[in-house]
């Protein structure tokens, strides 16, 4: 009978059948590129909520002209990370470039900027989600994130059962949204020009809130920079498009072609479809609102309120957005498994679960994007500041790298390859600095403060596995030095398990052999003595420890110290016998102090712990022992 985790997650697969889970190029779009596309949701919208307060109906005049700059640092930066693919065919990104390229603070700067913003991932798209679906049912406003935490369970959850059933799940809502935004789009962009779609009125009360009733205008040093502001919070397009970068090995072959051509499926799909929403949002004139996102609006004019295709619209757009975070737990875990097998993050994050995805990193993202969340209370435009930041370190790093790759291998057309990659490298750069600048104070900070932290976590792990692997270094010529052997057996009262465990002790042929009873009062060393002698076991020593404060660790461990006082040269070795009971709930019937005690007796030093199970199912009955021992008994 199958085990719950198999029923739930799927059966385990062998290691062998790796390649029979590497995903083709529709799958890998759903998967790699869902983040990408996800963006077009909400970076126009981001835009408008930087610009209206300050400049009103105005800011509608500069949606444009910035969707356009972001469109070509888009291209630039997909013209750039094509080359990666193919240069870096086993992935890992702007992490793996910065380590072969780079220096190692760089290497972990990228890395700690990709993990940042994986998480962030997460976080902005499930919260954007759960916007588009309370933006169609306003009673749901007050759960915002109790429903987000639920999509963040069921996407860890989806994909821990496999990337390519994963893939398969996800595939569909993906291409869905794809074709409603291209209806909404192309069917709004035509009724603009050719059927007299009309502007939104202007909801005077709105404007105002945003506003606060007067406006100033985008003139000078300040407007310059709520124009970069604005500009850094439409950036967020380009969010996820290094994601295809991480993710190859898990194409079917041959890998890199195939990362490439989706690479470039999914920048066109992204860069068309952003600047499509930007240019029907300019002939419409929507406002920004927390209440309501820019797409539900559009969808309101172009198909009608209550019409099949206005909740189209929403559902896509609300699945896209929670599917965006797969594409953080595509990436997240993966990259987190090539810093592990580095040294840098934990060793458990480098090992493949039993549907050969790294679990312990999706486990991990899942809980890092919820208490994103709640802190944040799941309001996305609270989460993008801190959103481009790492974004961007991880493209500006991933560029230079890929200059000295260029300056380096001088492969055949370095020079145009170096060329491309200088001018993302600039680009992206400028980006990075421009976001840095004009959020700083409004939550972009927080990543520049912690991605400095995470840098000193990573040297910190290295270091921590660095003094382990020279103390476990094996010096030529080097023999361990023999050996006294001092055991002590614990008897909390004369069973079957502790005679078995006797038994085992003495097969270890020990120099020195005790049995150790720790009692709450006399009588009951005196009980417990009295049972040692029924059993003739006088030739082990036996000693009975009171203790007036009913502790069992404290006498134990002074015992122990005592004995292990006594001879310079042997090592001590504690048997504790424990019985295995038959099922799982029959440990809450029985005291678990052997648990506490073993935790803390492997923490001292010349010390060896054991467990002497003794599993009752299997164990003879007194009954069945006294008819093997009796004259005429049957063997059992």
């Amino acid at each position: 009978m199958p085990s719950i985790k198999n029923l739930l997650i799927g059966r385990p697969l062998a290691t062998s059948e790796e390649h029979g889970q590497r995903l083709p190029k529709r799958l890998g779009l759903a998967v790699f590129a869902s983040d990408a596309i996800s963006s077009t949701a909400y970076a126009t919208e981001e835009i408008l909520f930087i610009l209206v307060p300050v400049a009103g109906l105005a800011a509608l005049h500069l949606l444009l002209p910035l969707s356009a700059v972001v469109t070509v640092v888009l291209a630039v930066v997909v013209t750039s990370y094509r080359q990666t693919i193919y240069a870096y065919p086993n992935g890992g990104g702007a992490y793996v470039v910065a380590r072969d390229n780079l220096t190692p603070t760089w290497s972990l700067v990228a890395g700690a900027s990709l993990l940042v913003d994986y998480t962030l991932t997460v976080a902005v798209s499930i919260s954007a989600g759960v916007a588009a679906v309370v933006s169609a049912f306003p009673s749901l406003l007050g759960q915002r994130v109790a429903i987000a935490a639920v999509v963040v369970a069921f996407m860890a959850y989806a994909n821990l059962r496999g990337a390519k059933e994963s893939g398969r799940v996800f595939a569909i809502p993906t291409y869905l949204y794809v074709l409603a935004l291209g209806v909404l789009v192309g069917y709004g962009l035509w009724r603009v020009y050719f059927g007299g779609l009309e502007a939104i009125p202007v909801d005077q009360q709105r404007l105002t809130d945003l506003t606060g009733g007067t406006t100033t205008g985008l003139v000078g040093m300040a407007g310059a920079l709520i124009i970069a502001r604005a500009f850094s919070s439409g950036a967020v397009a380009l969010t996820g498009t290094e994601a295809i970068t991480n993710g190859i090995p898990a194409f079917r072959p041959p890998e890199s072609r195939n990362a490439a051509r989706t690479l470039i499926a999914m920048a066109t799909i992204l860069g068309g479809f952003f600047f499509g929403i930007s240019l029907l949002a300019d002939k419409l004139g929507p406002l920004p609102s927390h209440d309501e996102t820019l797409l539900s609006q559009l969808g309101r004019v172009v198909f009608g309120g209550d019409t099949v295709l206005y909740y189209f619209i929403q559902f896509t757009t609300m699945a896209i957005l929670f599917l965006a975070a797969n594409t953080a737990f595509a990436d997240f875990p993966r990259l987190s498994s090539i810093m592990a097998r580095d040294g840098f993050l934990p060793r458990q994050l480098s090992h493949r679960g039993d549907r050969l995805v790294f679990s312990n990193g999706i486990v991990m993202l899942a809980a890092f994007a919820i208490a994103l969340l709640a802190v944040f209370s799941g309001i996305t435009t609270a989460l993008i500041p801190l959103y481009a930041v790492g974004v961007f370190t991880g493209f500006t790093i991933s560029q230079i790298g890929m200059i000295r790759h260029h300056r380096r291998m001088r492969e055949p057309g370095w020079r145009r390859g170096q060329a491309i990659n200088t001018v993302g490298a600039i680009a992206t750069g400028l980006v990075l600095l421009t976001v840095a600048v004009s959020k700083f104070t409004t939550g972009a900070w927080i990543p520049v403060a912690v991605i400095p932290l995470i840098v000193l976590l990573f040297r910190g792990i290295k270091s921590h596995y660095e003094r382990v692997r020279a103390r476990l270094r094996v010096p030529a010529g080097w023999q361990p030095a023999s050996r006294r052997h001092t055991v002590i057996v614990l008897v909390a009262r004369v069973h079957r398990g502790v005679l078995e465990a006797m038994s085992y002790a003495l097969s270890l042929h020990p120099d020195h052999l005790f049995a150790l009873h720790v009692a709450a009062s006399p009588d009951e060393a005196d009980k417990v003595r009295r049972q040692w002698a029924e059993h003739g076991l006088h030739d082990i020593e036996f000693v009975a420890l009171e203790d007036p404060y009913r502790r069992l660790l404290k006498p134990v461990v002074e015992f122990i110290d005592e004995v292990d006082a006594r001879w310079s040269d042997d090592i001590v070795t504690v048997v504790i016998p424990e019985f295995v009971v038959g099922r799982w709930w029959q440990n809450l019937l029985h005291n678990q102090s052997a648990v506490g005690l073993k935790a803390r007796l492997r923490l001292r030093p010349n010390t060896v712990v054991l467990s002497a199970p003794l599993h009752l199912e299997s164990a003879l009955s007194g009954e069945e022992l006294d008819q093997q021992h009796s004259p005429g008994g049957e063997p059992p």
